[in-house]
């Protein structure tokens, strides 16, 4: 083989190992990970979004202060005889159960500002007191500014004493309120028995968001729910069976 035949051979097989287009040197090459570009300002718009979860006909949200959503809200998504509901935990306690209930109709928000450190939520579809059908449980923490603080050691004799109005049904349910700097309501279960105490209330002046607070801690126990600066205007004491009212009362204005 003549010198020249050598060099083109070694030529062509050079060619095959690195590519036309050096492919393979290319390849050879440690690959860098991929840049995430962060603007002025991303982080924190991001941290001002709120976590929601859906189901058919609801939407709920908990969302920091600056959010389109702030607090613990449901939205009614769809225009039919069910309404939109927002069950909810504060704090990581199991022993108070909230419910905020939207009347207003398809498309309307509502909600509550106040809102714990750690809140456990989940949309769900009511028709009259009875759930029909509801989604999967959400845990969110640090979103508000100011959450509320955890109390969840009072007793309804402590209730009686702190609050301004207090009203029982059957001896067993008992719902108490205060206003003095900021509103709260307490449900207090009066009597060791099988049923569960609630407390059904409107704030604000507004009869299309029904307020709940379930309290399943047993006798002697008081769940409490905020609500800043708005006034209570309707409440009443309740008693529950599982899910089948077993007393009430009327309404009682404030």
């Amino acid at each position: 083989m003549t010198l020249g035949r050598i060099f083109i051979a070694v030529a062509a097989v050079a060619a095959l190992a690195l590519g036309t287009d050096g492919t393979a040197a290319a390849a050879a090459e440690p690959q860098r990970p991929a840049e995430t570009r962060v603007t002025p300002g991303a982080y924190e718009s991001a941290q001002d979004e709120p976590e929601c979860v859906r189901i058919r006909g609801a939407k709920a949200c908990v969302g920091p202060d600056g959010s389109d959503r702030p607090g613990i809200t449901v939205e009614d998504t769809a225009g039919d005889r069910l309404h939109a509901a927002v069950e909810y935990y504060q704090h990581g306690y199991l022993g108070t159960e909230h419910v905020i209930h939207n009347l207003a109709g398809r498309g309307q928000v509502r909600g509550n500002r106040e809102i714990g450190k750690v809140v456990t939520f989940r949309a769900a579809l009511y028709r009259g007191d009875r759930r029909v059908k509801y989604g999967r449980w959400k845990t969110v923490q640090n979103v508000a500014k100011y959450p509320i603080k955890r109390d969840t050691r009072v007793t309804p004799a402590a209730a009686r004493a702190r609050a301004e109005v207090c009203t029982t049904v059957r001896g067993a349910a008992m719902t108490c309120f205060a206003e003095r700097k900021s509103a709260y309501v307490l449900a207090c279960d009066v009597r060791a028995d099988k049923y569960q105490a609630r407390a059904e209330y409107f704030v604000g002046g507004d009869p299309t968001t029904r307020f709940e607070i379930r309290q399943l801690a047993g006798a002697g126990t008081c769940g409490k729910a905020e609500h800043g600066e708005l006034a209570i205007s309707m409440y009443r004491a309740v008693l529950f069976d599982g899910s089948h009212r077993v007393g009430d009362q009327l309404y009682k204005y404030n």
